[in-house]
């Protein structure tokens, strides 16, 4: 990449605090769930100059750069997007980003840039977002990226999972010249991003699309592969590997523990959202077909991944979806932004319900969830207002589909195959976050595993961070 002249002119900003906000567009609800396609409608050419003209240039740093993980140069690329510089602005999201087409529409951007955005506070921020999926969709369409791989340095590395931040680790590696292998436990590569993100906020063939980049460029695909069980870290070092990177995310649903919860008609939410959108060919064979769609769905949950099913169980024709929280719309750790789709698409929520029991019909079928109306308490170690039941103010709720979206912790398989590899709780392996090193030579860490479920962008910097710290480590 060429380096770019940083030089933002001064703007009027007080007049450009008056330019009116148009928002995002949307697919018409009723068209939109009838189908798996994506939801928000991108910015054409003209839509993006204006949206970019509303920024006011924040003296350096940015308050949107600062808050982006990534520390992308946003305040740049949108003043490149104003003059029309379309495959400039591609270029300074791409110099701190491996995947700005994915990163930009499943970030929760109102707790990062958008959320830090001085417009904020009389009015909307600037849709930042919209505008890096704009420039990245443009480059793609009409200049497409090259990964060009270092000069071969012979060394191997090995690459456990295929998500964000192993997808981003080996996009490193290869600009370093190192060979590179991917194993994953899924048939397909892309990890959360085929088997978790629905297709209506993420098309599949933007995560395609850059696997292909990687594999054109001499990464190799190892899928179906459970490293702990088909083989592991040791067996890798064995076959010539001599550095392991290990992103496999967080992917274990956390169980309910209440009476019912292996009832037929009671999904965890993985499974559920992997059988409703991922491909068929792609499925894992253990789950190679969609789920029931069910007349009444209750997901249980608060957090994206309850949005998501949310919305997956409307667009398999479910006649009835609702949400059932513990506590208030308030405390809710998901994207309010999705739940606002959730609710326009048909979705309802019932909060301050704890279920506590799921019963079966004459068939052994899901049939109704026992509930419990809870109160807030005194706040709890993250600063939530605990939930506390109301003593016999049981209710029960008809469904005969309930998904449990209750949260993830990582598979501590590879935590106990791995001699010398130290762990703590829920299997999360111990890590230097700033390097991804562990306490084992030669293996490196990233991403959910090493911090409990966040986000694709910070999974995605730590396989890069860790990358750097491979390439030292094997000179």
């Amino acid at each position: 990449m060429h380096e770019l002249a940083r030089d933002i002119p001064k703007v009027d900003r007080k007049a450009r605090m008056k330019l009116p906000f148009k928002g995002r567009q949307l697919r018409p609800v009723n068209e939109r769930i009838n189908d798996f396609d994506e939801v928000i409608i991108p910015f054409d050419e003209k839509r993006a100059v204006e949206e970019a003209t509303r920024c006011l240039h924040c003296p350096d740093p940015p308050p949107c750069q600062k808050a982006c993980p990534a520390h992308n140069d946003i305040s740049f690329a949108i003043w490149l997007i104003e003059k029309g510089r379309f495959l400039d602005a591609a270029q300074v999201y791409r110099q701190s980003s491996s995947m700005p087409d994915i990163c930009s529409r499943v970030c929760p951007h109102e707790h990062f840039c958008e959320g830090a955005c001085v417009r904020s506070k009389r009015g909307e921020p600037v849709l930042t977002g919209a505008l890096e999926s704009f420039v990245a969709d443009y480059e793609r369409k009409n200049a497409d990226f090259a990964l060009i791989p270092g000069a071969s340095t012979g060394r191997k590395v090995a690459v456990i999972g295929a998500g964000p931040a192993g997808l981003a680790c080996a996009e490193r590696l290869i600009g370093y010249g190192h060979w590179v292998t991917i194993f994953d436990a899924r048939p397909a590569p892309g990890g959360l991003l085929t088997y978790g993100i629905p297709n209506f906020k993420l098309s599949k063939e933007l995560v395609f699309h850059f696997w292909n980049k990687l594999n054109q460029a001499g990464a190799e695909f190892v899928g179906n592969t459970i490293i702990g069980r088909t083989k592991t870290i040791d067996d890798l070092f064995t076959e010539g590997f001599e550095a392991i990177f290990v992103g496999v995310g967080a992917g274990v649903d956390l169980p309910m523990g209440a009476p019912g919860e292996d009832l037929p008609g009671v999904y965890k939410a993985t499974e559920y959202l992997i059988r409703g959108n991922v491909d068929i060919e792609l499925l894992p064979p253990e789950i190679s077909d969609r789920p029931h769609p069910g007349k009444k769905v209750a997901v249980i949950g608060g957090g994206d991944t309850a949005s998501d099913c949310l919305r997956t169980a409307l667009r398999l024709g479910a006649e009835e979806v609702v949400c059932l929280y513990r506590r208030t719309e308030r405390e809710m750790p998901g994207n309010s932004y999705d739940r606002q789709l959730a609710w326009q698409e048909g979705a309802k929520f019932q909060f301050l319900t704890q279920p506590i029991r799921f019963i079966p019909d004459q068939n052994g079928h899901l049939d109704q969830i026992e509930c419990i109306r809870m109160e807030l308490g005194e706040p709890d170690e993250k600063g939530r207002r605990r939930p506390v039941a109301i003593p016999k103010s049981n209710f029960f709720v008809e469904a005969d589909t309930a998904i449990l979206a209750l949260g993830y912790r990582p598979d501590p398989i590879i935590g106990a195959t791995t001699p010398g590899l130290r762990t703590h709780k829920w299997g999360l392996v111990i890590t230097d976050i700033e390097t991804g090193s562990t306490s084992r030579m030669g293996v490196f860490v990233g991403g959910d595993i090493a911090t409990g479920p966040a986000t694709v962008v910070t999974a995605m910097l730590a396989g890069r961070k860790a990358a750097q710290t491979i390439d030292a480590y094997l000179y």
